[in-house]
């Protein structure tokens, strides 16, 4: 084959969805034995052309050719079959089936027209090694794994296809840290071996560790490509954006927030997993939480907002002790909570329903009278959310699963505003978003604080705490363990708190 043919190439290709034009013109060229990032904005066009390339969807116009013959592919078993494995940012999982079951569902190893599940559970424990994930149980209901260890089922999976191109779209967005430095190992070893990977992620230190080539859409097309490390960050990230690009974390407040705080917590305890937990939160302040992933940051979240059972000690709003009783109690006036969750496909949306219902779902009971909504007011609270966070959607009578992953995002605190909170409960609402959305979010965090929210910001990026908050609470085995202010908040600070290295001076809490 002529060395000048690559791998994988895609020209003049074009989508459209109704009226709204997802691709056009797009072009991509990739290489085997190179890991290429697509980057772009939430909107870009980016999962178009994956779902393009992988026969979810078919183009509209253009073509593609593998090893330069050209394809079509009707289906994603034909993009299987023809080599082409891809990790959505959605995971495919079945979650009442094994591990096992999941990994080899396409094609499970048969005997005597039975499946033979002794050799299902060999090729899934290889299917794991590959991924990096040994210490995953073939046997597990994938119901029962954390998000992050879904992820790496989900990984593993797309390994057992043995692909030539494995597509991965925002493949470690759920992952922990050490989960993530797994799976780097395990790109460059497939790279290595001779595989084309195609990445998308919006953390650029990924993009900046992986990555041998780049391309950049916008708007549905494409932009530029280029050899990884020829173009600074603000260079890529004015390609992105289309416009000149300044850092993106508002400034500051210069004092520190004075008066009666309006989240106080006291020996908050739940099952092993949160020990002990005090801190007191003001009107006005962003307050992170930092560590290590899975150090109960999630579960503090949870336990406050009410979801947890068991929970002990005390939780008071502006000084009045409130018992945890459920989120209709946590979101009611009383206490004014809201909480952005984690996972915005399965936690923070009704992916089938309309923009508009998705909006109005928490504020049903404000909006109505005498059981009746208002469809006025209904309407000038829909139309106030949508300018607020400058929500993008052709209409809103369209199902919200429709929308790119960082309008959705911000469906999901939208419809939460929606019930004036006074304190706000943020779940890494940032992870898998582009950088002009989380722009947006950051801005709109700081604008609520400064009307006098309190928010409780949890994140999995060290920039987004020391950019954002202005106190950063680090928690290490279900316990605070320091307290980081101001100019403290540093990423050598984060980092050495997070794995409990003590610096000259400092004093632990826990």
């Amino acid at each position: 084959m002529d060395a000048n043919i690559p791998l994988f190439q895609m020209n003049g290709v074009a989508k459209s969805y109704g009226g709204v034009r997802a691709l056009e013109e797009a072009h991509l060229r990739v290489e085997a034995g190179r890991i290429h990032a697509v980057l772009g904005e939430n909107g870009a066009g980016k999962s178009t052309l994956i779902k393009i390339m992988s026969g979810v969807v078919q183009a509209d116009a253009g073509d593609m050719a593998l090893d330069g013959a050209k394809i079509l592919f009707p289906s994603p078993k034909a993009a299987n079959a023809a080599g082409i494995a891809c990790i959505f940012q959605e995971l495919s999982l079945i979650p009442d089936l094994s591990v096992a079951d999941n990994i080899a569902i396409a094609n499970p190893p048969r005997r005597f027209g039975l499946i033979d599940r002794r050799a299902q559970r060999r090729f899934a424990e290889e299917a794991l090694a590959r991924a990096g994930a040994e210490d995953i149980h073939p046997l597990a209901p994938v119901k029962d794994l954390p998000l992050s260890r879904r992820q790496m089922v989900e990984i593993a999976k797309a390994l057992a296809r043995m692909p030539r191109i494995l597509i991965l779209d925002e493949a470690t967005s759920a992952l922990t840290a050490g989960d993530v430095a797994k799976v780097f190992a395990v790109l460059k070893r497939l790279r290595d071996e001779g595989l084309a990977l195609l990445y998308i992620s919006h953390r650029m230190q990924e993009i900046d560790e992986l990555a041998d080539d780049c391309s950049v859409f916008r708007n549905g097309r494409h932009v530029a490509s280029y050899l990884a490390g020829s173009k600074s960050r603000n260079d890529v990230v004015e390609l992105m954006i289309g416009r000149e690009y300044s850092h993106v974390f508002p400034p500051k407040p210069n004092a520190a927030k004075q008066g009666a705080p309006a989240l106080e917590v006291a020996g908050l305890c739940w099952s092993h997993q949160l020990n002990d937990i005090s801190f007191a939160a003001r009107p006005g302040e962003i307050v992170g939480l930092g560590g290590l992933d899975g150090q109960g940051q999630r579960e503090l979240l949870l336990a406050l907002f009410g979801v947890l059972r068991g929970v002990s000690g005390d939780i008071a709003v502006n000084g009045v002790v409130r018992r945890a009783r459920g989120p209709r109690a946590a979101k009611a006036s009383s206490s004014a909570m809201a909480l952005i969750p984690e996972d915005r496909k399965t936690e923070g949306l009704m992916l089938p329903m309309s923009v508009r219902d998705n909006l109005t779902l928490p504020a049903l009971d404000s909006l109505a009278r005498f059981g009746i909504i208002d469809r006025s007011r209904e309407q000038d609270a829909v139309d106030t959310m949508v300018k607020l966070l400058a929500i993008k959607a052709a209409n809103l009578d369209i199902p919200v699963g429709a929308l790119s992953g960082g309008n959705q995002q911000k469906v999901v605190i939208a419809k939460w505003l929606m019930i004036a909170p006074r304190i706000i409960l943020l779940n890494d609402p940032t992870r898998g978003i582009d950088v002009g959305t989380k722009q947006e979010i950051y801005q709109l965090l700081r604008k609520l604080a400064d009307d006098g929210a309190t928010i409780l910001f949890y994140s999995t990026d060290y920039d987004e705490l020391i950019g954002c908050c202005d106190r950063v609470l680090v928690m290490y085995d279900g316990a605070i363990t320091r307290e980081l202010v101001g100019a403290e908040i540093t990423e050598h600070a984060l980092v050495s708190s997070a794995f409990r290295i003590q610096e000259p001076g400092e004093i632990q809490l826990g």
